[in-house]
């Protein structure tokens, strides 16, 4: 099972609620998707004209297949179910500032599931703080550490 995180999510966003999305790809895509060539840290989640769509996400071109005129970021649809969109889109038009960003791409048994979350985005200073916790939350441990050993 291939899992691929997005490793900027918890620094740049702050989570509300998580939705399990198909995705829809060419048969190369999945192939290459299957290896792990996948990146989703630049990505984000677009609604035009009542369907969802994966922008920015890169699936590297398959070495096997014939990429002439392959685009690695092309826009992808994102397979929701009717309920699931309109939620997403009353949310994000009741409150400002919140946005579609995804979590993780994984296959489940022959499927490939894209995990995207409604999120609101971090202020530089929360991001400032959240790095200083984590380095004070370091230090701690070796300190620890350390006076274990002795």
């Amino acid at each position: 099972m291939t899992k691929i995180i997005n490793r900027k999510f918890n620094r740049t966003f702050t989570l509300l609620e998580k939705i399990e999305a198909g995705i829809a790809l060419t048969g190369a895509e999945v192939k290459s998707a299957r290896k792990g060539m996948v990146r989703i840290d630049d990505a984000f989640v677009r609604i035009i004209a009542g369907e969802a769509y994966l922008v920015n996400a890169e699936i590297a071109v398959y070495p096997y297949s014939q990429p002439q005129g392959y685009d690695p970021r092309r826009t992808r649809k994102l397979l929701l179910h009717k309920k699931e969109l309109v939620r997403l889109k009353t949310k994000m038009a009741s409150a400002r500032g919140l946005t579609v960003a995804p979590v993780a791409w994984y296959n489940k048994r022959s499927l490939m599931k894209l995990e995207i979350a409604l999120v609101k985005g971090k202020k530089e200073f929360e991001k400032k703080r959240l790095d200083k916790q984590k380095d004070v939350e370091r230090q701690q441990k070796r300190e620890a550490k350390e006076y274990m050993k002795h």
